[in-house]
Order: C-alpha cells, then sequence, then structure tokens
C-alpha cells in the first residue's frame, strides 16, 4: 500500500500523501463509491485522472473516512461530514490529503519548466523578489503556484485571483515555508505555509497564520 508520507504539522493537522503505483481496476476494487461518484469515475477519458481520484478515496481510508464522509459545497469545495476541514489534491502519479480543525488547503505540482511560460499570469508582488535567472527559479515558482491554489482552495470564494487578491512574502528553499497573504474585498487574512520537493513535485499547504 503506497502510502508515501505522513506530515503532522501541528496536533491538530495531518496531511497524507500517495504515490499512485497501483492499476486503475486494482484501486477501483477496495474502495465502494457513492452512485454518483462511480458514475464520476466511469466519465472521465483520462486514466490518470481516474487513479488519481481514487487514490484519494485511499487516503479518506488513512484517515477513517469513506467517501460518504466527503461532500462538496457550490463552489466546489470538499467538507467533511464530521465538520472538520479538509483539503485534497493530485498530480500525475501523487495525491494528498489534510485533514485539520482550522481551515487549510494544499496542492501538488509537477516540476517543469513551462511554468515559466505562464508566469506572469499568477506573479505580481513576488517579481520584486525573484531572479530569472536563478538556478532555483522554477523550484521558487512551483512553490509560489503551489501556495496560491492552496490560497485559492481553502478560501473558495468566486472571483478571487492569483494575481490580484494572493501574495507570498520571500523565502529561500531552504526555510521550507513563508507567510502568504489573501487581499480581498479591504479584507487581510494572512497564513503560514510549509513546502516541500519529492521525485520532482512540489507540494504547498496553508493555515491559518
Amino acid at each position: 500500500m503506497p502510502l508515501y508520507k505522513t506530515l503532522r504539522p501541528n496536533s491538530q493537522t495531518t496531511v497524507k500523501i500517495w504515490k499512485i503505483t497501483e492499476s486503475y481496476e486494482d484501486l477501483l476494487e477496495s474502495v465502494t463509491l457513492k452512485p454518483e461518484n462511480m458514475q464520476r469515475v466511469l466519465g472521465m477519458k483520462s486514466e490518470l485522472h481516474r487513479r488519481g481520484f481514487l487514490s484519494v478515496r485511499h487516503l479518506l481510508r488513512e484517515f477513517g473516512y469513506t467517501d460518504q464522509d466527503l461532500v462538496y459545497d457550490s463552489n466546489g469545495k470538499p467538507h467533511l461530514k464530521d465538520g472538520k476541514h479538509i483539503s485534497i489534491t493530485h498530480s500525475f502519479t501523487f495525491s494528498a490529503v489534510v485533514v485539520s480543525d482550522a481551515v487549510v488547503g494544499i496542492d501538488i505540482e509537477k516540476q517543469r519548466e513551462k511554468i515559466g511560460v505562464i508566469a506572469h499570469k499568477f506573479l505580481d508582488y513576488e517579481n520584486r523578489y525573484l531572479e530569472k535567472e536563478a538556478t532555483d527559479y522554477i523550484n521558487k515558482l512551483s512553490v509560489i503556484w503551489c501556495i496560491k491554489e492552496s490560497l485559492y482552495k481553502l478560501f473558495a470564494t468566486p472571483g478571487l485571483s492569483f494575481l490580484q487578491h494572493t501574495l507570498v512574502i520571500p523565502f529561500t528553499m531552504e526555510e521550507a515555508s513563508t507567510i502568504a497573504w489573501i487581499d480581498y474585498q479591504e479584507k487581510k487574512y494572512s497564513y503560514q505555509t510549509t513546502f516541500f520537493e519529492f521525485e520532482g513535485f512540489t507540494c504547498a499547504y496553508a493555515l491559518p497564520a
């Protein structure tokens, strides 16, 4: 069973990461899905997406939950029926779930050079400290993207823009954490974010600071 990593940022928060090595058939065989989620899986054209979706259900089981315990609101944000906060992500061959007593967001992304092409779509304040010639430029872009995606997931508010409403305070890769802000409709929200790299992927998660 490829539970890849378990992290406990604090006593109220647990992160679990799954390395997706199983076939679609093996993943499907050992979980029970709600009828609507079974239809959703069957409708996915990409087997990679199917495996990602199912691996998340395996992670839920690691937390002691089932597919029945997970519901989504009108903004697409996942919730647990017991009231705990949850965030979900998957990218290629990894998936992750974080469960916390506090509002939380998580994201995993495969590190790819092409993120530099779309950097202008999600960087504003961060351009003040990023150096395009630096050897860790792509790594830092991946971190910033993951952090902003985590903020987007936990805030779950239509109209929130990576470019206009989020910013990430300067950091080094060695620090593995930084503060990030959401500035939305004249209110500011501060979050403690943590990031790390593994096997060519970047993961970040955000909790209230």
